[in-house]
């Protein structure tokens, strides 16, 4: 997949190309569905398969002082991207030219003079151009104007339930349900961020961790989660299971939110490499206990619980990859 960040950049094999638009932050199934309709256009029309979207995210624009909400940062939607087969990401950036483009400029100069595009394919409640003035059915009179198609894709959902959408697994992750934000996403949702050297608590208990700050990702609900992990640097490494403490740490003065994850069986040596952590299920809300040996205590037991949990799991596969290799 090849990453364009600006429109003089575009090559003349992206131009031309069948374009998904929206943020797809989180990659869920509903996004799925828009992309998976974009590229079977695009194979019907012999074309390239590309992704517009823009960073920083709308919504961290204009309201800057919300808390972090991102399901997945950049680097991490890239992957999911890659993942289902996209020719081209173009990511614009949302700044306040950006925002300031009315509808029809924005036809004008991106999708038309910028980048070419043979057909666009949005969701059912996309909305673009400044004050969100515009919406599908404007966007298929202009692309009537310019020579694109346009093709709306309806609300994706599983039976009677709400439309799939990232307010959905936000909502979900945020009440500590993690196996319905899978059900939502096609995929367990993770955290992924460098290993940090830290106290040595956890092995001075028998349970050494792999910390990790929660950097740019939405704060779900604080607690104890059975998960799975593997390397991120480290394409094809199984999945190792194990418990992880989401939270401040109270029992030992801490106050910065992390992610303190143990491994079952597991030996190597973590620090300084990227680590993907995937939330399977929630096991219970942080707390403070008296001392350490009631942490240990209690740590023993969410790690009983929490193998308990794996080993019965039947959920999506980690990494949205059916049959990948698991420990």
């Amino acid at each position: 997949m090849r990453l364009i960040r600006h429109l003089g950049d575009v090559p003349a094999e992206g131009r031309g190309a069948v374009v998904a638009l929206g943020n797809f932050d989180g990659v869920h199934l509903g996004h799925q569905a828009v992309i998976l309709q974009t590229a079977e256009i695009a194979r019907a029309r012999r074309a390239p398969l590309g992704v517009l979207t823009f960073e920083p995210h709308p919504r961290s624009f204009f309201r800057p002082e919300d808390p972090v909400f991102r399901l997945t940062p950049f680097r991490i939607k890239t992957r999911h991207l890659q993942a289902l087969g996209v020719d081209h990401l173009f990511e614009l950036t949302f700044d306040a030219e950006m925002a300031g483009r009315t509808a029809e400029n924005f036809v004008e100069e991106i999708l038309v003079a910028g980048l070419g595009v043979a057909h666009v394919v949005v969701g059912y409640d996309f909305c673009f151009g400044k004050g969100r003035t515009g919406n599908a059915a404007l966007l298929t009179e202009y692309g009537g104007r310019h020579g694109f198609g346009v093709t709306s894709v309806a609300a994706a959902k599983s039976g009677e339930g709400p439309a799939y959408s990232s307010t959905l697994v936000r909502q979900q992750l945020q009440a500590g349900d993690p196996k319905s934000a899978a059900a939502t996403l096609g995929r367990p949702w993770e955290i992924e961020g460098r290993v940090e050297h830290g106290e040595a608590r956890g092995r001075l208990l028998g349970f050494p961790t792999a910390n990790v700050a929660i950097g740019e990702y939405l704060e779900p609900k604080l607690g104890v989660y059975a998960i799975m992990a593997t390397l991120a640097d480290e394409p094809g490494e199984a999945w190792v299971k194990g418990v992880a403490n989401l939270g401040r740490r109270p029992t030992v003065g801490g106050t910065r939110v992390q992610l303190e994850t143990h491994l079952f069986d597991f030996a190597g040596d973590l620090y300084g490499k990227h680590l993907r952590v995937a939330l399977i299920d929630f096991i219970r809300p942080e707390k403070k206990f008296d001392g350490l040996d009631a942490l240990k205590a209690q740590i023993a037991a969410d790690s009983a619980q929490a193998r308990d949990i794996l080993a019965a799991y039947r959920g999506p596969a980690p990494g949205g990859h059916p049959g990948g290799k698991q420990n």
